[in-house]
Parts: structure tokens; sequence; C-alpha cells
């Protein structure tokens, strides 16, 4: 991996959203309008269900955007042959995945910057932990979506294909995560899958950063989380194709 070729692609990719205005309002105001409209579900019910599904959502939005605009995107630059002339250059498989990680990291720190100002900000979410962290593990689950979403491209042959992978990556992650029902009160066999599912680790963040000031566990559920996206990065550059067939 080369430094200066990874930070090229970035800048390359970060142009190209700059440019596609449709594409950039989903990936920086689809969040803020869903913890809004999850707000205004919960305004005129007793109770703190907003404290109580906010921080899993807040996990959850970015996470499931990142991985059908990366999903789709990558595999676009491939069916298109755009990437077949790029890896033609002096550039390998991880320059290119590492590109695109950076740019859309970047495009997931000011989505977890407007999600997190604006449910803690504006909409009241309560949190007991630092906000900061908040936010870092919102880019952590962004990063994590474009992470799976680049390595689930290589195996599409259309866009169509690579949207229905969600089904089998994403869905079963939320049903799992803790959103619906405590991880601790799940049957034993559902529990022991859930644990070797990412967004569980970045639902187990957000909810403890929202309950107590402690981060150990945070740190602790962050690193998995990263951890996990690092590994997504290695299997996609071991099966990126240059074609698709």
């Amino acid at each position: 991996m080369t430094p200066r070729i990874l930070l090229a692609v970035a800048r390359r990719v970060l142009t190209q959203l700059r440019r596609d205005r449709r594409t950039a309002a989903m990936l920086l105001v689809l969040p803020c309008a869903l913890m809004t409209l999850l707000w205004w579900m919960f305004q005129d019910i007793p109770g703190s269900l907003f404290d109580r599904f906010g921080p899993a959502l807040l996990a959850l939005f970015p996470f499931i955007v990142m991985f059908l605009v990366t999903s789709v995107t990558t595999l676009r630059e491939r069916s298109s042959g755009t990437l077949e002339r790029l890896l033609a250059m002096p550039m390998g498989k991880l320059d290119f995945l590492g590109g695109y990680a950076v740019a859309f990291g970047v495009v997931a720190a000011v989505q977890a910057a407007l999600a997190v100002a604006l449910s803690v900000g504006l909409l009241g979410l309560e949190v007991e932990g630092p906000v900061l962290l908040l936010g870092v593990v919102a880019v952590a689950d962004a990063v994590l979506g474009t992470a799976l979403g680049l390595f689930v491209s290589a195996f599409a042959r259309t866009e169509f294909q690579a949207v229905q992978f969600m089904p089998l990556f994403v869905i079963p992650q939320i049903l799992l995560c803790g959103l619906f029902v405590p991880r601790s009160s799940l049957p034993d066999f559902l529990h022991a899958v859930s644990n070797l599912l990412p967004l569980s680790y970045a639902t187990d963040a957000m909810q403890t950063l929202v309950s107590t000031p402690a981060t150990g566990d945070v740190w602790r559920d962050l690193g998995i989380v990263v951890a996990f996206a690092v590994a997504s990065l290695g299997l996609g550059a071991a099966t990126l194709r240059r074609r698709t067939p």
C-alpha cells in the first residue's frame, strides 16, 4: 500500500461525491432525517423511548447507508471498466480499497458529526458519556458499513445483486444487535451468533455511552468494530476482481 496512491484515490472519490449531489445528500442528510423522524414518532408517547432506541439507530443508520452506497459504487467502477484501467496503473488492490475507505471515512465523520449534533443538541438525546466518543463510534460504524460494502461488491454482477446482499449481511445484524430484544435475553444459540456480528458491539457501545459515564467497555467494543472493518477490507482486497464476468 502506497500512501500517495491511496490519497489520490481518496481525492478522486471525494470529487465524484461532490459532483453527485443526490448521493451526497443521501449520505449526509438521510441519517439526520431518519433520526428526526424517530424522535417525532415517539414525541407524544409516555416514557423515554427515543433515549432507548435512539443510540442503537444512531449506530445503524450510518452503517446501512454506507453499506448500500459503497457496494453499488464499487460495482459500478468494476462494471464500467474503470477499476480495470486503475489497476493497470501502479496501484494495488489495497490502495484502491484503502482510498475508498479513507474517502468514505471523511464523509462518515461529517455524517456522524451532523447526526450526533442533531440528536444530542436539538432532539434531546441524553448521553451520560462523552459526546465526542459517541461521534467516534458513529464514524466507526459508518466505516464498517463501507468495508463490508467493498467486500460484498466483489460477489455481485449487477447493482441489483449488490443491493440483494443487504438481507444477508445487514438485516440479521439489525435483528440480533440488541435493538428489539436485549442480547442477554436472546436464546443461547442466537446470543452466540450475535457475539460474532460487528453491529452488536457498535450498538453496545452506543447504549453504554447513553447509560453510564464509564468508557472502558466502549473502547473495547470500538476496538472490535474497527477490527471487523480492517478484516473486511483485507477480505475485500483478496476477493476484488478487475472485471464483472
